[in-house]
Parts: structure tokens; sequence; C-alpha cells
């Protein structure tokens, strides 16, 4: 008799793990790094790869770390908003290039423009791990102190922008109708 009600029993509790897996929404990932510092990391830079990109370049400064690859159809989508972004000049963007071939990320940068302060090349995807990054494109907000207030997953939008990151670098409240399911901040 136990042999069949201990396989029942599993059977049971997998299908109640897969029923409250399809309720969730896939796209609200909390970050566990909000409110605590932003990992340190030193790359080399992807527009001159003899030298080094590390976050002692934007210490003391509220920045965004942008992880993005040129083979991410989403990021070529976002690529134009950042240069809006960093022609605002409000705060300076760190590209991180995920997992990707230095020659394609030199192109991209080269024919689309950059908007990135300065861009590491993390070809093993370490650097993104550390961040807890699940998918590019994925953008932080990380103050002065070098603790991240926000999270974006997937493309920055005009709306997250101006209504939850901008007024965060501004040091006042975001949003909270603005924040999807895709972006998280600390208040």
């Amino acid at each position: 008799m136990w042999r069949y009600l201990i396989p029942g029993a599993i059977f049971v509790v997998l299908i109640g793990f897969f029923v409250v897996g399809l309720s969730r929404d896939p796209a609200n990932v909390p970050s566990p790094l909000l409110g605590k510092p932003a990992p340190t990391y030193s790359l080399l830079k992807v527009e001159d790869p003899q030298l080094k990109v590390s976050n002692t370049d934007v210490a003391g400064k509220k920045h965004l770390v942008n992880v993005w690859a040129t083979w991410c159809a989403e990021c070529r989508h976002e690529h134009g908003y950042l240069l809006q972004i960093a022609s605002e000049g409000i705060a300076p963007i760190v590209g991180i290039d995920w997992k990707d071939e230095l020659p394609l990320a030199q192109q991209w940068l080269s024919q689309l423009g950059n908007p990135y302060s300065a861009t590491g090349f993390d070809v093993e995807g370490r650097t993104a791990i550390d961040f807890g990054v699940y998918g590019a494109p994925e953008t932080f907000l990380v103050d002065e102190r070098g603790i991240i207030l926000c999270k974006r997953i997937g493309a920055m939008t005009d709306a997250v922008w101006q209504r939850v990151f901008k007024p965060v670098i501004n040091n006042q409240a975001p949003d909270k109708a603005a924040m999807d399911a895709k972006t998280t901040c600390i208040s």
C-alpha cells in the first residue's frame, strides 16, 4: 500500500508547485540586491581593451548600469532611448556588454552611437551574474554610496525613466503607478 501512496503524494506536491508556478508573473522577479551595495567589477573596456572599467570610475556619483549585448533584440530597441537619456547628462551610464564578442560590441557602439560613459566587456558573464541579471537588457540605478536603488528588467521606457528613475536620481519619490512588474525601487 505504501508503495502506491508515496509516489501519489509526490505527484500531488509536484502538481501543487506547477500550479503555483504558472500563477506567477514571470516578469515579476524581485532583486535581492535592492538596498544593498552594487557588486564590484573590473572589466576590459570595450572602447579600448587596453584599459579597464570598474565601479570605482563612477564612485561618488549616482549612475546607471545597463547590461546589454549585440545578440539581444530588445537591447537594439532600447539603444536609441539610452542615447536620449545620456544626452540629458543627468547621470552617467556604465554599460556592461554581456557574453558577447568584442568586435561586434565595438561595431555596435561605432554604428549606433555610444550612450555609455564607459563599457565593460563581461565575456564570461560573471559581473552580470553578480548583479543578479536574468537576461538582457537590465538597468540598475546606483547611488553615490554604491547602493542599488532601482532595477529595470527589459528595455527602459520613457514612462519608467521619467516617472521612476529620474525622480529617484533627483532625490524624489518614484511614481508607484509607473512601476510595472519589471521595475522595482527601494523607497
